[in-house]
């Protein structure tokens, strides 16, 4: 009797622990898409300010067009890259060296955003746009040799594949022209040796 209750508070506090467990993955599940949903609203209604303001003109059109650019040679690169990092371990070296391009970027903007939107002296902060401008192309041209370099590898090992690939073809085909038929026993042997007698036995 003591060893089947046993069991069954085993049994129960098993039940327990896995269901707690369950719970926990669960809502952590919960928190992490609750999250990325949030990034992807506050992501959607920042372009959606950018590119209202990019049309402007002046120095706060100018201030969006650069955050925008900063974004589309950053986000276009990490799409390339990822898209062969699986598969080549230099491309993963190079997602590295784009996250720390990442944290210059992200710097870039939030001094842009700061620039526009907290300050009302339109002159001061022409002054300071150039620089601020200056600092992002660089950052767009690293982003930008990055990408061709990566499509340029990426395109020549297609290229290579498929060059290897044309050459075994090339070698699988000469062979199929090139076939031997099956020996085939000489006329009148089997029948005029083997199967049968010489004129002097016939007769």
């Amino acid at each position: 009797m003591e060893i089947a209750v046993a069991v069954m508070v085993l049994t129960f506090l098993v039940f327990v622990a896995l269901a707690v467990r369950t719970v926990r993955s669960v809502k952590r599940r919960a928190e992490r898409a609750g999250r990325e949903l949030r990034q992807k609203v506050n992501r959607t209604v920042s372009e959606a300010t950018l590119a209202a303001r990019a049309v402007q003109p002046g120095v706060i059109g100018e201030a969006a067009r650069t955050r925008r650019e900063l974004r589309s040679a950053l986000d276009g690169t990490r799409g390339v890259l990822r898209a062969g990092a699986a598969d080549d371990p230099a491309l993963r070296e190079s997602l590295a060296l784009l996250d720390q391009l990442y944290g210059h970027a992200r710097q870039l903007d939030g001094e842009l955003e700061t620039l526009v939107a907290g300050d009302p002296d339109r002159g001061w902060v022409a002054s300071r746009l150039p620089a601020l401008r200056e600092r992002a192309q660089r950052i767009v041209r690293s982003a930008d040799s990055l990408r061709q370099a990566a499509l340029e590898r990426a395109h020549r090992h297609d290229a290579d594949a498929l060059n290897a690939l044309h050459e075994q073809i090339a070698v699988e085909a000469s062979a199929l022209r090139h076939w031997a038929p099956a020996a085939q026993p000489e006329p009148g042997i089997e029948g005029g040796v083997e199967g049968g007698k010489g004129p002097q036995e016939r007769r």
